[in-house]
């Protein structure tokens, strides 16, 4: 039995907490949000973020972050904004031997940085492992079979989660690229945004399929150009991730993106799904590609749609209608 503190009460922070605490580890659930805590412990679950779904007694719930204290694992599970903040808040209470899970799916603002690489600064005695892949917290959190990655620069450390938190609902596969796995998780979100738009505008399935199919060749060119594998990218961080974050109401980037498709400003449809990473991952995206002379041309018509106020038809009409070429590798 592992002792293991989540951050983050979001869903997938919950899903994991009910996840390991079936297994029989000894789980304890941090939130910066006391009135998420109070409804847990009032009704034993989460309507906001995942309706349904019991939260054991067992998982001790706390607004304390020196519950990181002498925990074998910590799960950073909060959306990418609050990263640096939280694990700095974590960092006095943490010993050198716990390792680190990061299950955040994006980048830094304006400094570009992948989350392993955030949590390295704030908590540089510490090994990070990452988790990556195709997997809503609504159907973990329900049992449904689940596979995801899990890397790091310590084989170790990845070989140790994979053993610990992988049971007959969520196998776990190790992955020794870390940039891969941690682009391809944030750049999905970029791409199920446009799928959402797409479907917003009650375009079909060829023009998602075109979507999916271009956007992970996006994806591809600037993991590559940072380092990455080209094969990681058709592995379940990559193409396993973009097709359920792509197709699916559980994605909360996919429904901005129907707002989005439907009219409705970009902000606004932000502002009334909630948490929509692949909004600044669109920005961060868009200055990482342009600072390393990568061509993203999704990644581009997204960003004028969504901080530019392009009209999305005339978005799809200059993608469509860009320079006639033949159909190339992630390297062209």
């Amino acid at each position: 039995m592992a002792s293991i503190t989540i951050l983050g009460s979001g869903g997938f922070g919950l899903a994991l907490a009910v996840l390991c605490d079936r297994i029989g580890h000894e789980v304890t659930v941090w939130s910066a949000f006391k009135d998420e805590i109070d409804a847990i412990l009032r009704t034993g679950e989460l309507k906001s973020k995942l309706p349904g779904v019991t939260v054991p007694e067992s998982i001790k719930l706390t607004t304390d972050i020196s519950c990181v204290s002498g925990k074998d694992i910590v799960i950073v599970g909060i959306p990418t904004q609050f990263v640096r903040d939280v694990c700095g808040q974590a960092k006095p209470y943490i010993s050198p031997e716990t390792i680190i899970v990061s299950t955040a799916k994006g980048l830094e603002n304006a400094t570009f940085k992948r989350m392993s690489e955030v949590i390295s600064e704030t908590l540089p005695d510490n090994k990070i492992v990452v988790l990556s892949g195709p997997s809503h917290a609504e159907e973990l959190a329900r049992g449904i079979p689940t596979a995801v990655a899990v890397a790091s620069d310590y084989a170790d450390c990845a070989e140790y989660i994979q053993k610990t938190i992988s049971d007959g609902t969520l196998r776990l596969y190790v992955n020794h690229d870390v940039i891969g796995c941690e682009i391809g998780g944030a750049l999905k979100n970029i791409i199920a945004l446009c799928s959402g738009i797409l479907e917003g505008m009650e375009l079909g399935d060829n023009s998602r399929a075109a979507l999916m199919t271009r956007g992970l060749n996006e994806m591809t060119r600037l993991g590559v150009k940072l380092g990455a594998r080209p094969e990681t990218f058709v592995g379940l961080s990559g193409l396993g991730d973009l097709i359920v974050t792509c197709t699916s109401m559980h994605s909360r980037n996919f429904r901005a993106g129907i707002l989005i498709g439907k009219g409705i400003e970009a902000d606004e449809a932000v502002r009334r799904v909630g948490t929509v990473e692949g909004y600044t991952c669109a920005k961060v995206a868009y200055d990482l590609a342009k600072s390393l002379g990568v061509e993203m041309p999704i990644t581009e018509e997204l960003h004028k749609i969504m901080f530019e106020n392009k009209d999305r038809r005339a978005a799809l009409r200059d993608l469509m209608y860009r320079p006639y070429r033949s159909e190339t590798t992630w390297s062209d």
